[in-house]
């Protein structure tokens, strides 16, 4: 049994080839490595060729290509950690699953991705159950924990353990270690691995099966902003060729940065399924900094319901008005303006103004 998982070279011109595909399936394409390759799909027929069309990837999107939760309940004993929870993650996109610690956030995934039993209500993942697809690997891609492989294999064998669980070939696994950046370390035990090389690796597995749907927990854990940075743009990548991509994240600033939808969960129950702006904008915190040597002469010329606090001398925020009207009145009455700045409120201050009521661990002050 060693031979089979023993990394293909000069040395190992025995090994046996992967198993062929069967009969009417296709077999797989073998793209170039590029740290930032976009991954094609094994199971998408290419379409017929045009000779108006200029050649480009096939088309990925289906509706069966999305995650959907509905009515998802789950209770240990006595205490429900998930309460009645809908939502739907599409393709084309890249969802952001956040929530405070203890929000339900890990065993919502877990029952997504087939590990815990729902208590009541359905999850499914490309159409079906995880547990109903003959292939899960190739469907869905998963990190949940990135420290979930045998220390003493290698990174390419602990890949060739999952490949030959799905008669993925071989020069898949070369392609994802290039993908992700773990080539010239394809030959070291996983136990010497940083956590961000561990994260890498887990991304890795996640993406060997060339899957539809990508379902990834904390990714950019122990990453180093070169990582950070590589992770946003495979992220973004996937979403852009179709594929369903739902990542749960404490870091806010890189979910508005990579996200374009949002499902925010507290207790157990859905808080809000929006996009990243709506979130942002409903949040009611945006203002305007204004610079002027009058500002006691513009604070009695807005109307309700504006409202200014002095941070200075010359200085006013203002709310509930937005700039353009505040130009406008200093233009009517010839007020001079040295700055009129609007701010809007950061992804992270909705996300806490959101969720304040469902902190289950909330520290006191210091």
């Amino acid at each position: 049994m060693s031979g089979i998982l023993t990394r293909p070279g000069p040395a190992h011109k025995g090994i046996p080839p992967a198993p062929t595909p069967p009969p009417g399936t296709l077999a797989p394409r073998e793209p170039p490595v590029h740290p930032f390759a976009v991954i094609p799909r094994y199971d998408t027929p290419r379409p017929a060729a045009d000779p108006g069309r200029t050649p480009g990837p096939p088309p990925l999107r289906s509706v069966e290509d999305m995650i959907r939760a509905e009515r998802l309940t789950k209770r240990y004993g006595s205490r429900t950690v998930v309460r009645d929870l809908s939502f739907t993650v599409r393709p084309g996109t890249v969802t952001g699953f956040l929530g405070p610690n203890g929000a339900g956030k890990s065993t919502t995934l877990r029952m997504l991705l087939g590990l815990d039993a729902p208590t009541h209500g359905t999850a499914t993942v490309n159409g079906r159950p995880y547990s109903g697809h003959p292939a899960p690997l190739t469907q869905v891609g998963a990190l949940l924990e990135a420290r979930s492989c045998h220390p003493g294999r290698t990174a390419f064998h602990h890949l060739m353990a999952l490949a030959h669980t799905h008669g993925i070939p071989r020069s898949r696994v070369e392609h994802v270690l290039g993908v992700t950046g773990l080539a010239d370390v394809a030959d070291r035990r996983v136990k010497g691995f940083s956590l961000g090389m561990g994260q890498r690796l887990g991304i890795a597995a996640a993406l060997l099966g060339d899957p539809a749907t990508v379902v990834l927990d904390e990714p950019v854990n122990g990453l180093d902003p070169e990582g950070v940075r590589w992770i946003r743009t495979l992220l973004t990548s996937l979403a852009a060729e179709g594929r369903t991509v739902l990542v749960s994240s404490h870091l806010m600033a890189e979910m508005a940065l990579t996200a374009d939808h949002l499902i925010v969960i507290g207790r157990g129950r859905l808080l809000a399924d929006t996009t990243v702006a709506d979130l942002v904008r409903d949040a009611g915190t945006a203002s305007v900094l204004v610079v002027t040597p009058e500002a006691d002469r513009l604070r009695t010329l807005l109307p309700p319901p504006a409202h200014t606090t002095a941070e200075g001398p010359e200085t006013l925020r203002i709310t509930g008005v937005d700039a353009p009207s505040i130009g406008r009145i200093a233009a009517a009455h010839a007020v001079e303006l040295h700055a009129l700045t609007p701010e809007t409120a950061s992804l992270e201050q909705a996300f806490m103004d959101l969720t304040h009521d469902s902190v289950t661990y909330q520290g006191a002050p210091a």
